[in-house]
């Protein structure tokens, strides 16, 4: 599974987090610690925040720890707000557009985790997608769809409903195909104002999720990375996280009724 990393507070350079901590997402990419596999090479990505509403992205094919461009960007780029992502793929070839972060207008989304039994219900959930919002496709991951998902579901009025919506809609589709419910789901995206991640599981695993005030800022991560000394708190299986400049809540998070049929 992937790992990620995202910040939200004053500004700093990206390297802070993503290059330059002794088990930075870097590091990760080659050595995770927490994850069934310690290799996350099938590429990566930035996107970051600055005056302009939408976010800049920058994303690659390459490993994260062979891409020179990507330490050099991240020791260049500040930002107050940023999500970075490195990735193990679990379905869907290696190409740019299925690499995270996926953006849409203001929104950037990752995502560590997966929804079993994909294929079979893959196009079920896209021709339950909206037509506009089905045109935002590029890739072929369950991620960037499971994002689409959620923007159809109302995101911009209503973050945290609109991912109850989304998993909702994924686990009905899983029944209807006579499938038991597999979904695995840690992720983060932001609007550009406020940070959010859920962590989530249809069973008893979720993928592991942590949160540290770190520079002027909290980071949310998806394994620590810096051991020594790291005043990290594991976030609970089963929560919905909002950070903003204010501080961090945490609030249960369970699916909820979905708001538009799924499609035959």
């Amino acid at each position: 599974m992937c790992r990620w990393a995202a910040y939200l507070g004053e500004a700093v350079f990206l390297e802070d987090i993503v290059s330059a901590p002794c088990h930075s997402l870097i590091t990760q990419s080659h050595c995770a610690q927490e994850a069934k596999s310690p290799t996350n090479g099938d590429g990566f990505g930035l996107a970051w925040y600055g005056d302009r509403p939408e976010p800049g992205l920058y994303r690659d094919i390459l490993p994260a720890w062979s891409d020179p461009n990507l330490k050099s960007l991240c020791r260049q780029i500040k930002s107050g707000l940023f999500l970075a992502h490195v990735r193990a793929s679990t379905g869907g070839a290696t190409s740019r557009m299925n690499c995270h972060p996926f953006i849409s207008g203001r929104w950037s989304f990752m995502h560590n985790g997966q929804i079993g039994g994909f294929e079979k219900i893959r196009r079920a959930l896209e021709n339950s997608l909206s037509d506009a919002v089905f045109d935002q496709r590029e890739g072929t991951t369950d991620s960037e769809l499971f994002f689409l998902l959620m923007i159809d579901e109302g995101l911009s009025d209503d973050p945290q409903g609109a991912v109850s919506r989304a998993t909702a809609r994924v686990i009905e589709a899983s029944r209807r195909a006579g499938l038991d419910p597999s979904l695995k789901l840690t992720a983060a995206f932001s609007d550009g104002q406020a940070l959010y991640a859920v962590r989530y599981a249809s069973d008893a695993h979720a993928p592991t999720l942590y949160t540290s005030v770190r520079n002027g800022g909290r980071c949310i991560v998806s394994e620590p990375f810096d051991r020594e000394g790291g005043d990290w708190q594991a976030i609970p299986p089963a929560s919905f996280v909002t950070i903003t400049g204010d501080g961090m809540s945490i609030r249960p998070f369970v699916p909820t009724v979905a708001k538009l049929a799924l499609v035959g």
